[in-house]
């Protein structure tokens, strides 16, 4: 495998823990209880307490898909785990599954959101620069530095996107290789990642940036796709042009994340994506025969596959992930769509 020039520009800092990896487990969907809303109300009357020192706690910056798996993951593992969400349909549900939620919307933050985070040991940011601004939270990085850095912080991850490798005419390319961002979004994401190692920088503590594939799982999968039998957006039909696309299961995010917890670096970047960047194409296709497999003459998905029938294919980059299995010791849980999608199929319920 032939990779683009390498310009060493992170310096490989010495690990402080070298245990193994943990199995994966999955993550059981959690039954809301009393008892688990009463512990979030606990957490939070904590907070409030003067000189309480906590200990492997979690707060997940934007908990949307990706973030509620891996708090969802953590919390079974014993930590706790607050987040944030703007929706307060979606700050009670979580709420009732355990999380200790805040409403926080970033273009106008609320002091106490910004305050609560010095208590946490461990803080993950899984919020989407905006076209146009940025990341929300830079206009605050301020109220972060101050806030921070007399609190109990030692961790810092930002989730950002393999979008800032550009097009690489197909090349396979890795966290040294020169990088051409074109979009707004994809520069947006790179000025957030100068920003979060900047400020990890300032505050002394382990940060990393998990440059992440196309994220997929349960409920949101190619099978997913078609047997919702919704027509395709512009920018899905624009990514089946490309000849590679990178990608990886939410489930291999979260093993990242517990392996980086137990290896902790500072200023280190990670591809976060399966061994196989293969097109979305071929993808479909694998998918639409999972289906037909699993629940023979019960569906056509010939109208959604025609859709991918379209233009001619673009090459555009395959991402190495050797850094994340060599540093980070990571074994993919789903080191291809294959088996990906054949995990999200089998849990599935009869949809017809």
């Amino acid at each position: 495998m032939e990779l683009r020039h390498f310009s060493n520009r992170f310096a490989t800092t010495p690990l402080r823990c070298h245990r193994s990896p943990e199995p994966f487990i999955t993550p059981r969907i959690a039954t809301p209880t009393s008892l688990d809303s009463a512990k979030a109300i606990s957490f939070k009357s904590k907070v409030d307490t003067i000189g309480w020192k906590p200990a492997n706690c979690m707060f997940i910056l934007g908990m949307g898909f990706v973030g509620e798996f891996v708090g969802e993951e953590l919390k079974e593992q014993g930590w706790v785990v607050s987040g944030s969400c703007t929706s307060v349909m979606k700050k009670k549900r979580l709420e009732e599954m355990g999380f200790n939620m805040y409403l926080f919307d970033a273009n106008e933050p609320e002091l106490e959101v910004l305050n609560t985070l010095r208590h946490y040991t461990h803080l993950l940011i899984s919020i989407p620069p905006l076209v146009g601004i940025g990341d929300p939270l830079h206009q605050h990085k301020e109220l972060l530095r101050n806030g921070l850095s007399d609190g109990n912080l030692q961790w810092l991850c930002y989730l950002s996107s393999t979008s800032v490798y550009g097009n690489c005419g197909g090349a396979w390319v890795d966290e040294d290789c020169p990088l051409n961002a074109v979009s707004e979004s994809a520069k947006a994401r790179l000025a957030a990642e100068k920003m979060w190692l900047n400020l990890g920088h300032e505050l002394g503590i382990s940060t990393q940036i998990f440059r992440l594939g196309g994220v997929y799982g349960p409920g949101r999968s190619a099978v997913d796709t078609i047997l919702k039998k919704e027509p395709l957006s512009d920018s899905q039909k624009m990514r089946f042009l490309r000849q590679y696309t990178s990608r990886v299961h939410v489930a291999d995010i979260c093993q990242a994340v517990k392996a980086s917890i137990r290896r902790p670096s500072f200023g280190k970047i990670y591809n976060v994506v399966d061994d196989d960047p293969a097109p979305r194409a071929e993808v479909f296709a694998f998918a639409r025969d999972l289906i037909e497999q699993k629940w023979p003459g019960r569906f056509s998905p010939q109208r959604v596959i025609s859709s991918l029938q379209m233009g001619s294919s673009k090459g555009e980059k395959r991402v190495s992930n050797a850094c994340l299995k060599k540093e980070l010791g990571v074994r993919l849980h789903h080191p291809d769509y294959k088996s990906g999608l054949r995990s999200i199929i089998y849990q599935m319920e009869n949809p017809f």
